[in-house]
């Protein structure tokens, strides 16, 4: 994924765009950056942060670098933002989204005579400097922008600042958020509507889909207007959403406490655990919210070691990222010797850190795991968004269940009948990963369920991922 903050000021507004930034780490834990402009033109500072977090890395770039206007971003793929110099004047781009038809952008590009790209790690090319160049086609900022959002299959967000002021463009489809706080002497644009409120912004409002919104120390103009149809990310509130965020109206931490209260009813007493817990951090308020409806005594049987391990997201390699999620949860033996415990996380990709997590819990002497995922099996990858690090939809747990029982080439029809919780298909499917997984009992959140925690209207919601309805 990814975070975007953006300060439009009339003071320099370099500290507030850092901690703006900053608040936007839990998105991404490869790259960061800020650009600005101010008296002295455009500046930009970017980093790795693989190692060590954001704050650490800009903390001397934030006292050197001046300017009124600024846009940063966290982002787990390309360095950004990155400063153009075009027809249409100089400027600085950061993007949030996947572009799922580059390959095809970039032959067009060179068969319409632009001449080469930077080249980044592994012969790649950095998505936001041709998206960059999608827009320097048109006419104006505004028509470019919008000319790039059509031309890609997937998703893109993004800020662009000139010299005068901050395009903010959200997602055609509103895929992700942005969210316009206020205060007497500057706006901000943010990702996550959290980050400003510790700098003394209110909110201001939120953009639409497709909406493209012009910013400035005066005041914010819509530049083109929002459209009609919208599909958010339904995994914002599920998983990566800060708990302080709220989207559409909808805070996070709140629709978890639903989540789980939803789960808790569709048991409804079938399972006695002796306490609920959640897989820190995304899976605690989802047990909350289940521990509040059922009765059943909420405890933290494993604490994640925040000292070193502080941030979800773990790096590339998947050997790495299994032995860091081992390391990072140390358990209570106390809280886990002969108890019957219900664990809850956010979601099962490829199972192997929950099998593990498990795994760890018998050997620390419960008699019982009994799990509950917040949302329901994820059948297809994602088309739209870099939520999960997975490159094979044969990667899910649920696809590999599924290829065992029917073969390699699945019909469509078969398929669909997987993620209908009332067919044979699927409850075959959840008893086959419960077996693999050495589960007391599983069963997942429904979907019809997780749209009545969201609470906003289904069809503005993007469920793909569980239904492969686009």
């Amino acid at each position: 994924m990814g975070g975007l903050f953006g300060v439009a000021s009339r003071k320099d507004c370099m500290l507030e765009l850092f901690y703006g930034v900053d608040y936007h780490s839990h998105l991404g834990t490869r790259r960061g950056g800020m650009a600005a402009h101010g008296e002295d033109g455009f500046c930009r500072a970017i980093h790795n942060i693989e190692n060590s977090p954001f704050r650490t890395k800009f903390e001397r770039d934030v006292e050197e670098m001046k300017g009124n206007l600024g846009i940063g971003c966290i982002s787990d793929y390309e360095p950004q933002p990155l400063l153009i110099q075009s027809h249409l004047g100089s400027f600085a781009i950061a993007t949030v989204g996947k572009i799922n038809n580059l390959d095809v952008i970039l032959e067009k590009a060179y068969k319409e005579g632009h001449s080469h790209f930077q080249e980044m790690s592994g012969g790649l090319i950095n998505a936001t400097e041709l998206v960059a160049s999608l827009i320097c086609r048109k006419g104006s900022f505004a028509e470019g922008i919008r000319y790039a959002q059509e031309m890609i299959d997937g998703s893109l967000t993004m800020l662009v600042m000139t010299k005068d002021g901050i395009y903010a463009a959200r997602d055609i489809l509103g895929r992700t958020p942005l969210v316009v706080g206020r205060k007497e002497d500057a706006y901000c644009i943010s990702f996550e509507s959290f980050a400003y409120i510790n700098l003394g912004y209110s909110d201001h409002r939120e953009l639409g889909p497709g909406e493209i919104a012009y910013i400035t120390p005066e005041g914010v103009e819509t530049v083109l207007p929002p459209g009609e149809k919208m599909k958010i990310c339904s995994f914002l509130w599920v998983y990566y959403g800060y708990p302080t965020s709220s989207y559409e109206g909808v805070n996070v931490e709140a629709m978890r406490y639903r989540c789980g209260s939803m789960l808790a009813k569709r048991d409804n007493g079938s399972v006695q655990p002796d306490i609920v817990a959640g897989v820190p951090d995304s899976g605690v308020a989802h047990a909350i919210g289940y521990s509040n409806e059922s009765g059943i005594p909420y405890a933290r049987p494993f604490i994640k070691y925040t000292p070193t391990w502080p941030r979800s997201f773990m790096p590339q390699n998947q050997s790495q990222r299994n032995l860091i999620a081992r390391m990072k949860l140390i358990p209570v033996r106390e809280l886990i010797e002969d108890k019957k415990l219900l664990l809850i996380d956010d979601s099962i990709v490829r199972g192997t850190q929950l099998r593990e997590t498990t795994e760890f819990l018998y050997k620390s002497g419960a008699k019982e795991v009994h799990v509950r995922p917040a949302c329901p099996p994820l059948v297809y990858g994602c088309k739209y968004l870099n939520f999960s690090r997975t490159k094979s939809e044969l990667e899910l747990i649920t696809r590999r269940v599924i290829r065992e029982k029917e073969g390699e080439n699945c019909p469509q029809e078969v398929l669909e009948e997987y993620t209908d919780p009332d067919s044979c298909r699927y409850a075959q499917m959840i008893e086959a990963i419960r077996r693999e997984q050495n589960f007391t009992t599983l069963r997942y959140h429904r979907l019809d369920d997780l749209l009545a925690s969201i609470g906003i209207e289904p069809c503005k919601v993007c469920t793909y991922c569980f239904d492969g309805k686009e």
